[in-house]
């Protein structure tokens, strides 16, 4: 395998696209892959819970859609709007199931691929945002204007502007990175915010970027070794099929979708490749909530890779949990349970 392959790779099935790559078709054709056993065969309760969600997404909650104004800092000071999506508005200040505010993956692969979280979880509020560079917000085109700091503070505002008192905090892949540097901000700093985070999820989320960029490759030298007459192509929908979402053969609607209209100019492996997450170094930093960190039995964010997050939070409540025949996208690929564990790990911290 070339390395020029396994960045290809990695970048696609962590971050979501790669419609401006040389070889687009291997990570969004949605091609029937095979390998020494024939025809590849999503596990049957995958399968079912993709099927499961089809009715239920037809039948979308009440939800108050709008856009937050934020600016950055540099040689002409420039303001962008983000676009956010609250399902079911009225239990927004609920005092007895506290919303879940999500942060998508990527950077930039808009929220809507975590819009079945509305129909797992069917009775709280959940607030979805596009971070500025994908979906329905502004997508500059300077570099500058884009970094994991600069999205803290945009959901410091977006908290903010939506009056959201008490919540409970969802991230998925980067968003599960973009999650942990808004609690450490939070535990860090001296300032007297008027919100409170009651507990968080980080859904495949690595501790360290190169991590997952080595395991990618170990994954792929196996496939390889497996299926030796592979095809790019063929091996592309292996990886898929395997590591990232198995449901099959067709990638979910929803999910390729979000991964057609990712940003353009902040993306992929190189806009976060040094990231590796440290502990909160201030002698005063509070205690960040309790977390749950979720992966899948045949992720690419692999166990070694979320191990981590024991030696970087500042907690002692943090508890692991271990999707089976699930890989990268839990929530798709196993709907009800996948539920069931968020609104249950939720409902302890209400």
């Amino acid at each position: 395998m070339t390395t020029k392959l396994t960045t290809l790779l990695v970048v696609v099935y962590f971050l979501g696209f790669a419609s401006s790559f040389a070889v687009p078709s291997i990570f969004i054709s949605g091609a029937r892959a095979k390998n020494g056993q024939g025809e590849y065969k999503s596990p049957s309760s995958s399968s079912s819970s993709s099927q499961s969600l089809k009715p239920l997404l037809a039948t979308a909650a009440k939800a108050n859609e709008g856009f937050l104004t934020v600016s950055r800092s540099s040689s002409n000071s420039s303001e962008y709007q983000l676009s956010y999506r609250v399902v079911r508005p009225m239990s927004l200040s609920s005092n007895q199931a506290a919303p879940i505010v999500t942060l998508h993956g990527g950077p930039s692969v808009p929220s809507n691929y975590l819009y079945p979280l509305e129909q797992i979880v069917p009775y709280r509020s959940i607030v979805f945002w596009d971070q500025l560079g994908c979906g329905k917000s502004d997508q500059p085109q300077d570099l500058s204007q884009y970094s994991t700091e600069d999205s803290v503070q945009d959901l410091i505002l977006l908290l903010q502007k939506l009056g959201v008192r008490r919540f409970h905090l969802y991230g998925q892949s980067y968003g599960g990175i973009l999650a942990f540097e808004f609690l450490k901000y939070l535990a860090e700093s001296s300032e007297d915010f008027d919100f409170q985070c009651l507990s968080c999820i980080l859904s495949s989320a690595p501790t360290n970027v190169k991590e997952i960029e080595q395991e990618a490759d170990r994954l792929i030298g196996v496939l390889q070794q497996d299926n030796p007459d592979a095809t790019p192509l063929e091996l592309g929908d292996l990886f898929r099929l395997n590591h990232q979402c198995r449901v099959g053969p067709d990638m979910p609607p929803i999910l390729k979708e979000a991964y057609d209209n990712a940003g353009t100019v902040w993306r992929g492996t190189d806009a976060i490749q040094d990231y590796v997450a440290t502990a909160p170094t201030s002698a005063d930093a509070s205690r960040m909530p309790s977390t749950l960190i979720m992966r899948g039995e045949h992720d690419f964010v692999s166990a070694e890779s979320v191990e981590g997050w024991k030696s970087v939070f500042n907690t002692k409540f943090l508890r692991y949990k271990t999707l089976e025949g699930c890989s990268h996208h839990g929530m798709l690929e196993a709907g009800a349970q996948y539920g069931e564990i968020v609104d249950s790990y939720f409902g302890e911290y209400d």
